[in-house]
C-alpha cells in the first residue's frame, strides 16, 4: 500500500518486510521530504556498512547498538539516538535485539 502523503500511519497495518539478515523494516510516514522506518535487528544481526546522500536521524527504540559513522563508533542504548550526515559511511551491530526508529530526509525512494 502506498502511504505517501498519508498524515497518520498504523503499525497493525504495516507489514514488515526484509531488509538484511536478522533485519525487517516497516516503512512508516513519508512525503517526498522526510520517511520515517522502523527497523528490528536480531541479536548479531549487522547493519552492513553503507551511505546514502540522505540526513539519517535515528532512535534507539529498543537494545543495544554498536554504531559506526564514519569510522567513529559508539556503543548505544534505548533512548540514545545518532545522526548521519549525507554521504557518510555507516552502520549497526546488535548487541542484543533491538530496534531503529530512522528518519530520512529527503525521504527513501528506494524503500518504496
Amino acid at each position: 500500500m502506498n502511504r505517501i502523503n498519508e498524515p497518520f500511519a498504523f503499525d497493525g497495518e504495516i507489514d514488515w518486510e526484509p531488509a538484511g539478515e536478522g533485519i525487517r523494516r516497516k516503512i512508516l510516514t513519508y512525503n517526498a521530504e522526510v520517511m520515517m522506518v522502523r527497523v528490528e535487528f536480531q541479536a548479531g544481526a549487522v547493519g552492513t556498512p553503507h551511505s546514502h546522500p540522505h540526513i539519517q536521524c535515528s532512535l534507539v527504540e529498543a537494545g543495544t547498538f554498536d554504531v559506526t559513522i564514519a569510522g567513529r563508533t559508539e556503543r548505544l542504548k534505548q533512548g540514545d539516538s545518532f545522526l548521519v550526515p549525507p554521504h557518510a559511511v555507516h552502520g549497526a551491530v546488535a548487541v542484543e535485539a533491538g530496534v531503529l526508529l530512522d528518519v530520512f530526509t529527503p525521504m527513501r525512494e528506494d524503500f518504496v
